[in-house]
């Protein structure tokens, strides 16, 4: 079967950096939201925007540290939001449509890596629900805004995704817990979301679009102990970097989703993963790059929204 899941040429790649992608690109009366836009990549993300005449608004878990990180920066808004909350997540939602501003870009880049086993709200385990069911939850409950913008809607995801498909017999891991593969559905749940989603929002005019940033060494690793970092290779035992040619600095990892928002060589186009700047290839068996097939498949994405809707109680496009 034909697929658009194929690199475009952007001009772009794995060094780029935020403010390369935004050359030129003036979004002077934009209105983008940015979970996570505090920081890591989020904060660069949130700082390029912003640069580039966005109005950038920061929903955030910890919203006066949002403040403080954000000071200085023109064009930022923060609020208060617990993803892992869905009452948080409406309450939040209620707030900004009572504003009646329209959304033109959101960038769901909050989310938690490998923590040990967490449970948030009725016992869900935390990955799948910080980083999936957080966010699903909020675009649904915003849809009004999106489509009052058009919006392109960008879902982190990650490389991660790699590591588990969706585990359907036992989403919520309450039987032989994986830090790293429960990562790894979340991050699959991530690439799923866009796809059904853009299924869904296209006729609208909202697309929207997977990617993996790249590594880049931020507080993302938080959960991960020293030993474990310097048993993968990632530092050595005074926390330097090993290998600082395989990481993003925070400027390039925030590249590719600030391309996914703004590019306008992804006109007509959306439920594609991206990595590097650019539209990723499929994966092959053993490839450590690209989308795995189960990431995509439109029937797991399907199966995937059905699942969500049920357990968060929202959906935009019930009929």
């Amino acid at each position: 079967m034909a697929t658009a899941q194929h690199a475009i040429g952007s001009g772009f790649g794995a060094t780029s950096t935020a403010d390369d992608v935004l050359r030129g690109v003036d979004l002077t009366g934009k209105l983008a939201l940015v979970t996570g836009g505090y920081s890591g990549i989020g904060l660069e993300t949130t700082r390029a925007l912003a640069r580039a005449g966005a109005h950038v608004v920061v929903p955030a878990r910890r919203p006066a540290t949002a403040q403080e990180a954000l000071a200085g920066t023109p064009g930022a808004e923060t609020d208060e939001l617990d993803l892992a909350d869905l009452d948080s997540v409406r309450a939040y939602a209620d707030r900004f449509l009572s504003t009646g501003r329209a959304i033109d870009i959101v960038i769901d880049s909050a989310g938690i890596m490998a923590c040990p086993e967490t449970r948030v709200g009725p016992g869900w385990e935390a990955q799948f629900a910080t980083n999936h069911l957080g966010h699903y939850a909020l675009v649904n409950r915003l849809w009004p805004a999106l489509a009052a913008g058009g919006a392109r809607v960008v879902s982190v995801s990650s490389r991660g995704h790699h590591l588990s498909g969706i585990r359907w017999d036992d989403v919520h891991w309450r039987h032989g817990y994986d830090k790293w593969a429960a990562y790894g559905q979340a991050k699959t749940a991530n690439v799923l979301f866009a796809v059904h989603l853009d299924r869904l929002a296209r006729d609208a005019g909202v697309r929207a679009f997977a990617l993996h940033p790249g590594g880049i060494m931020t507080p993302l690793q938080r959960h991960l102990p020293k030993a474990e970092m310097v048993e993968r290779g990632w530092i050595d035992d005074h926390g330097n970097p090993l290998n600082p040619e395989g990481f993003k600095t925070p400027p390039q990892g925030a590249a590719t989703q600030v391309w996914a928002a703004t590019s306008p060589r992804l006109t007509g186009l959306g439920g594609l993963y991206l990595e590097d700047c650019d539209i990723a290839e499929p994966a092959t068996e053993n490839s450590r790059t690209g989308v795995k097939p189960w990431a995509t498949d439109p029937e797991e994405a399907a199966r995937l929204w059905r699942l969500s809707a049920e357990l968060t109680g929202v959906d935009a496009f019930a009929s």
